[in-house]
């Protein structure tokens, strides 16, 4: 009866969507692939994901470029359209560091070892890396700073002065309440069996970090270094401390950033899915079995 569970609840509730069970399962048979893929696919695609990461952060950017908008209007629409970034990862196919802190789960499991765990995280940070860096040269060989009579680059830079603030363990406590929604919105959108499933579930958790200013450590990876690239080649807003943008500054925010993340994807969602739907109610999780009846003549869409 209890692998029955997930379905009888969707049938109550008149959902078609994944129940926490079955997406638990599918996270964890998802993490033992991706951790144990080819390390050049694996570095590839974390290249790509670096890449559309910062896309999104480039969509927040043009947003920030009209002063008309007010606080509250600025922040909500720009994460609504930061939100492109995890849809181009998810939906597109790519590999994201903070979304990779969910492979916690086979760890948990015993399906992979620590070392197959940390691997993937070095490799996917990487990756993630020079896709972002890859993408800062194109954006500011196209001279997008230049939008909206340099507002653009103007406000691109004083978020990046804002984000190189805070102490080292302020960054963290926001990579933490990143991450968590970030996990979220992968988790959310694991539980959809479209397209637009997908979109809709990552939507309010990507929109609500970005909200509230938390830290995620791949958009960091393009809005910091661009922010830097621009003040070097003597573009230098009004009124903004620019000094602060330094390449020390830019390793003291993506430390702890990375390592808030990892607490808050793997540890509070993460492990706590994993003690709820594995641990304490192991029963939950479908046969194996079960999944090629309900996919039968569909294609498995794993985002």
């Amino acid at each position: 009866m209890a692998d029955d569970a997930p379905g009888q609840a969707n049938a109550i509730l008149g959902l078609d969507a994944y129940a926490p069970a079955e997406i638990q399962d599918k996270v964890e048979k998802l993490g033992v692939k991706k951790a144990r893929m080819p390390v050049l696919a694996s570095l590839s695609l974390a290249v790509v994901a670096g890449g559309s990461i910062g896309l999104g952060a480039l969509f927040f950017g043009i947003v920030l470029a009209d002063p008309t908008l007010g606080f509250a209007a600025q922040r909500l629409l720009g994460g609504l359209v930061f939100t492109l970034g995890l849809a181009l990862v998810m939906i597109g196919g790519a590999e994201l560091f903070t979304g990779n802190c969910l492979i916690v789960m086979a760890w948990a499991n015993r399906q992979l070892r620590t070392t197959e765990v940390l691997r993937n995280w070095a490799v996917i940070w990487i990756g993630n890396l020079i896709g972002a860096l890859g993408l800062v040269f194109l954006v500011y060989m196209a001279h997008t700073a230049a939008l909206n009579n340099d507002a653009f680059g103007n406000g691109m830079i004083k978020l990046a002065v804002g984000k190189l603030a805070p102490d080292a363990a302020t960054i963290f406590f926001k990579g933490v309440l990143c991450n968590i929604l970030v996990c979220l919105a992968v988790w959310l959108s694991y539980a959809g069996r479209s397209v637009t499933d997908k979109l809709f579930g990552m939507v309010l958790p990507v929109t609500a970090f970005i909200a509230a200013g938390f830290e995620h450590c791949v958009a960091n990876m393009f809005i910091l270094p661009y922010a830097w690239l621009l003040v070097q080649t003597g573009h230098v807003p009004e009124g903004v401390d620019i000094s602060v943008l330094t390449f020390g500054a830019i390793v003291h925010n993506l430390i702890p950033a990375t390592l808030g993340n990892i607490a808050g994807g793997a540890g509070f969602v993460g492990g706590i899915y994993w003690l709820v739907y594995r641990k304490a109610l192991g029963g939950l999780a479908p046969l194996p079995s079960k999944e090629p009846h309900r996919m039968q003549g569909r294609p498995s869409r794993n985002g």
